[in-house]
């Protein structure tokens, strides 16, 4: 069974950064289709980046340039690093998982697997 767990949200100052973090169990990180997502203050929950197998990446527009996201196999662990915060960053971040091929990458009902979440807090 395939288990996600997020960590690193905390608050921080606008301009700021923070390290997310998705410890995977029961699967290779590298064999899965993942993605983090977040939902803010009254909003819907919205993809903000994903990794294939193929090593593909996807961004949001609004983090693109100031997100990245990475793998560590020899962890089975995924990385959100998110440089130059903003306010509007706030929100619930949660890592998502499918163990096949989906597209959209942004849709979320296309992810079967999904973390508890970890708050992220961008004050300016």
């Amino acid at each position: 069974q395939v288990q996600l767990v997020e960590s690193g949200g905390v608050s921080v100052q606008a301009g700021g950064s923070l390290r997310l973090s998705c410890a995977t169990s029961g699967s290779a990180v590298s064999n899965l289709y993942m993605a983090w997502f977040r939902q803010g203050p009254g909003t819907e929950r919205e993809g903000v980046a994903a990794i294939w197998p193929s090593a593909s990446k996807y961004y949001a527009d609004s983090v693109k340039g100031r997100f990245t996201i990475v793998e560590d196999n020899a962890k089975n662990t995924m990385f959100l690093q998110m440089n130059n915060l903003r306010s509007d960053d706030t929100g619930v971040y949660y890592c998502a998982a499918a163990p096949g091929y989906i597209a959209p990458w942004h849709v979320r009902n296309r992810y079967r697997l999904w973390g508890q979440g970890t708050q992220v807090t961008v004050s300016s």
